[in-house]
């Protein structure tokens, strides 16, 4: 495909199929920063019929449920949903509905449980498909981060070190961070968080440090566009490799401790989609994602969440044009209610997320049907200890300011 041509259409262009692009079960892209591979299969357009039985089922429902549906959900899902929003805010949603029976969460699993671990224990959240999971939260196992404490105290490290987990991790993480006294951000507040956390061991400018999990690119923006700190002060510790492939006096050197992890649709922006686009199309602006590797978020002008990208697309100027680096899903939604502006996908060839693309109208359908049939279909439910502390560390969240 003819990637100026497409650029410098006035109006939103999706990418077309290419060799080049990585739709579901098509293949891998190598080049990524693991090799990312999207499994499984976008199915065809839902037919009329199944629009209808969800309607019917949504009203057979009533206020007994409450339909939650992250902003990277396709259309036909965003449209039966009661509120849209990133993870954090969807958490809070269904927090702020307790006379819900049911809480439907059209996102991906570590969403669900955020949800389970706030509402009561006389709700239930559901899952409509289980194996919508999040490749970046499944990057750091339980397991891992226990012995990245070990490799930390074996330094004599741990008591100057406090944890701090992306929104984008399991209740087991968030519960590891509750019991060691971090806390849980997310995309929009991690510079509020990061400052609360050095505060506890000494301040920025001390020696303390912090345990970022698990998405390196958004602790490392943050230390360094944020917090004023160089690069050489931020390692990665690599689970994979003994001692994390770390020395003991690299950790001892560093301030910000980042896991090796990563968004694997984030992680494909590169700087010379910056660059290609901004010759295609003089004066546009770049709005990308934290998520995205420090190069990237360097040569954009406007970096922020996906409510922030949402916000800023709202206010722009009627005629201006945008080049947007995060999921398609949700960049061709803002580009739809924004006919007036011009919008780009920063990249040609995308990756969709492919397990937040498993919540399909059939699924919701299947769940809501069986909901009035009586039957509750795949339950979210925390361990209550691992509750018990992921609660903590997320409430220590709720207490920092600007939440």
């Amino acid at each position: 495909m003819d990637d100026v041509s497409t650029l410098l259409n006035a109006t939103f262009s999706e990418p077309a199929p290419s060799p080049a692009l990585l739709l579901l079960g098509q293949g891998k892209d190598l080049a990524s920063e693991r090799g990312v591979e999207c499994a499984g299969a976008l199915p065809a357009a839902s037919d009329p019929d199944l629009v209808e039985r969800a309607r019917a089922a949504r009203a057979a429902l009533g206020d007994r449920a409450f339909i939650l549906g992250h902003h990277y959900q396709r259309d036909e899902v965003i449209d039966f949903a009661d509120v849209t929003g990133d993870s954090f805010k969807l958490a809070r949603e269904a927090a702020a509905r307790p006379d819900a029976e049911f809480i439907i969460f059209c996102g991906v699993h570590f969403m669900a449980e955020s949800a389970d671990i706030l509402t009561s224990d006389d709700q239930t959240v559901i899952l409509p498909d289980l194996a919508a999971g999040c490749s970046m939260a499944d990057m750091a196992a339980i397991n891992q981060v226990e012995e990245c404490w070990e490799v930390l105290q074996d330094a004599g490290i741990a008591d100057q070190t406090l944890p701090v987990t992306y929104m984008n991790s399991t209740a087991a993480i968030k519960a590891f961070t509750g019991r060691h006294a971090g806390t849980v951000c997310t995309s929009s507040n991690a510079e509020v968080a990061l400052r609360w956390a050095f505060d506890q061991v000494g301040g920025v400018e001390g020696t303390g440090k912090v345990l970022f999990m698990p998405d390196q690119h958004l602790g490392r923006n943050t230390a360094i566009l944020k917090l004023g700190m160089s690069p050489e002060e931020c390692v990665v510790f690599d689970p994979r490799k003994p001692g994390g492939g770390l020395t003991t006096q690299q950790l001892r050197d560093a301030r910000m401790i980042l896991w090796r992890g990563h968004c694997s649709v984030h992680g494909r922006f590169s700087e010379k989609n910056v660059t290609d686009i901004r010759a295609a199309v003089p004066g546009i602006n770049v709005l990308v994602h934290p998520e995205c590797k420090n190069e990237v978020v360097v040569a954009a002008d406007l970096v922020g969440s996906t409510e922030f990208i949402i916000q800023t697309l709202d206010a722009a100027e009627p005629g201006s044009s945008w080049a947007i680096g995060t999921e398609l899903n949700l960049v061709r939604r803002v580009a739809a209610a924004h006919p007036d502006k011009n919008v780009h996908y920063l990249d040609s060839t995308v990756c969709f997320c492919s397990t937040m693309n498993r919540i399909d109208l059939p699924h919701l359908v299947w769940t809501m049907e069986s909901l009035v049939a009586g039957r509750v279909v795949n339950p979210i439910v925390v361990d209550s200890d691992d509750a018990h502390w992921a609660r903590v560390a997320l409430d220590q969240m709720l207490a920092l300011p600007g939440l």
